[in-house]
């Protein structure tokens, strides 16, 4: 295995570092300006289409998508530095690269699974950053832990599908630009094996009968930049036959490969915010007294810092592993380091944002630093794209198989 930084990935990683410097950070103080002026809390501040009009110009778009037709065309193991840098400012810098969550997996089904009708409809003013999207799975009825539980049916009626059904925490949907939705429901919840009673439909926002019904808080905070996460009705909404995205049956399949590369992006990000905790921990430390000696000089703070940084060299370790594995083997021969990641990498990283919170005092868990945000979007993804637990029980068994 070798991790060391292509020409390619040096090149674009100096280029994006620059970007973050010159205009990401400036600009994350004017956004909270703009955005407190806006008519609604849902529309996107004009500085964040500055963004991304200066990353497309610099080349810096589309980054997450290996294929090269469509995207930059980096592997899993050059896209990944990328992919921390941008996590140090995870509201802005990912939508101003075209990179944002949950477009990025929505661009892959469709590049992927995707009809070309489906491709030249939705696919490329996705990929030209005209609209978003929204990924509709998780349902507040059923333990959406395990994804044979949805609820939501889908049931032909000649040339249409009508669907029926409630979801939740369906990210992006209060962005007034996100214009379409994937839909994950049950085709046929009766007959046939539990992991092929899903499909994927593809539904426009300005279907009748779906209505985006309120914004769904995390930690008190309403998450604007990404869009929300939202409440959705679907009540008899009917949508062409053609708007099956894949096969009837082939939901489950496709939203495991959404989800594989996915997971590595969060991780990725997740390690830039971790970087950004330490550099704002250090920071605060040199610049504050207390007790007689600068806070830098307490123990208890040199060993939080220590092991901050030993715990993100670890982690950035395992996460660049999976992302090689990825590449030459696949994400079935990646499984165990992909749910590794995905199981360590939050827990160390909430834990080092706590203690940069506590580490600023009051100021940590105020809006005047990015703390407590960060720290409310880590302790999240413990439960995002499938919770700690269930990444336990699978690599559990995974590990047990061999001695049975």
């Amino acid at each position: 295995m070798d991790f060391a930084f292509d020409a390619r990935t040096e090149e674009l990683r100096g280029k994006l570092l620059a970007f973050m410097d010159d205009h990401v950070y400036p600009a994350e103080a004017v956004a909270d300006e703009q955005r407190a002026a806006l008519a609604s809390p849902w529309d996107t501040p004009a500085v964040v289409g500055e963004l991304k009009a200066e990353a497309r110009r610099q080349g810096l778009w589309n980054l997450f998508l290996p294929d090269a037709e469509h995207g930059a065309g980096l592997t899993n193991l050059q896209y990944a530095p990328l992919a921390e840098i941008t996590g140090r400012s995870p509201q802005l810098a990912p939508t101003a690269l075209n990179c944002a969550a949950p477009d990025t997996g929505n661009m892959e089904v469709l590049a992927q699974f995707g009809s070309e009708a489906q491709r030249k409809q939705w696919l490329e003013p996705l990929l030209a950053g005209e609209i978003r999207s929204a990924f509709a799975m998780t349902e507040p009825e059923v333990a959406s832990s395990d994804a044979t539980n949805i609820t939501t049916r889908i049931e032909r009626e000649g040339d249409e599908y009508v669907i029926s059904g409630r979801k939740w925490y369906i990210s992006g949907a209060m962005n007034p630009d996100c214009k379409i939705f994937i839909v994950m429901g049950k085709t046929d919840p009766d007959g046939a094996d539990i992991r092929r009673q899903q499909s994927m439909v593809l539904v426009p926002r300005d279907t009748p009968g779906l209505e985006v019904r309120r914004a769904m808080r995390v930690y008190g905070y309403e998450d604007h930049y990404h869009g929300g996460h939202a409440e959705v009705v679907l009540d008899r909404v009917r949508v062409p036959v053609a708007n099956l995205i894949g096969e009837e049956g082939g939901g489950f399949a496709i939203a495991q490969a959404r989800l594989g590369p996915g997971r590595i992006h969060h991780c990725m990000r997740l390690i830039g915010m971790a970087e950004r905790a330490i550099e704002l921990m250090c920071r605060r430390a040199v610049s504050r007294t207390a007790f007689g000696k600068p806070l830098a000089q307490q123990g208890v703070v040199q060993e939080w810092i220590a092991d901050a940084r030993v715990a993100v060299e670890q982690l950035r370790l395992l996460v660049l592993k999976t992302a090689w594995l990825m590449d030459t083997v696949g994400n079935k021969g990646a499984h165990t380091e992909i749910q590794s990641i995905k199981i360590a990498t939050p827990r160390a990283v909430v834990d080092i944002l706590d203690r940069a919170v506590q580490l600023h005092g009051a100021g940590g868990v105020s809006q005047d630093f990015p703390l407590a945000e960060l720290w409310a979007a880590a302790r999240t993804l413990r439960l995002a794209d499938g919770p700690d637990e269930v990444h336990q029980r699978s690599l559990a068994r995974r590990e047990l198989k061999r001695y049975v």
